[in-house]
């Protein structure tokens, strides 16, 4: 297992959509690994494999706050959103990829989604709640989706432009 780097806004990869898993390899076992242990490093509770640079359809989520709790890791491979109800919710979103930067977003409040496990069996589950909005955003993320897309342009540009001008900085040091 290994920490791998973020990709941050506006890096133009959080942008492409990811490729659908065939089957499940020793390297998607160890994709997964690592992207948890980048998720709780972070920390955070959720990441999409484009997070991390590599265009796959694979998700990991751990909603358990604190460094006490027991850790609950969760892994969907080709995750699909199948139903989402019209009752919505409004979460504050934050983003490993867009550090430091909340908003609140509008989702529906609860989803059924189905994916590939890794011992490569298809599952289906009903999330509601902070789940149902993780699952949503890190899905989306697979589409090349970013929560701030839901923001309205002139907090999408501001913010856009704020990340663009501290990579700027950074790669002219």
């Amino acid at each position: 297992m290994a920490i791998r780097p973020l990709v941050i806004l506006p890096d133009s990869v959080l942008r492409q959509v990811s490729a659908p898993v065939d089957t499940i390899t020793p390297e998607i076992k160890s994709l997964a690994a690592d992207m948890l242990e980048t998720m709780y490093d972070a920390p955070g509770i959720g990441l999409a494999a484009i997070q991390i640079g590599v265009p796959k359809r694979i998700v990991t989520i751990d909603l358990s706050k604190s460094d006490e709790a027991e850790k609950a890791p969760m892994v969907f491979v080709n995750p699909e959103v199948i139903w989402t109800s019209e009752e919505t919710n409004v979460h504050e979103e934050g983003c490993l990829s867009i550090p430091e930067y909340y908003e609140e977003v509008e989702r529906p409040a609860s989803i059924k989604l189905r994916y590939m496990d890794l011992d490569g069996k298809s599952q289906e589950i009903a999330a509601e709640g902070l789940l149902a909005t993780c699952l949503q955003h890190e899905v989306d993320h697979l589409n090349g989706v970013l929560f701030i897309d839901y923001l309205s342009r002139l907090k999408r540009e501001r913010v856009t432009k704020r990340f663009a001008k501290v990579a700027k900085r950074e790669s002219a040091a």
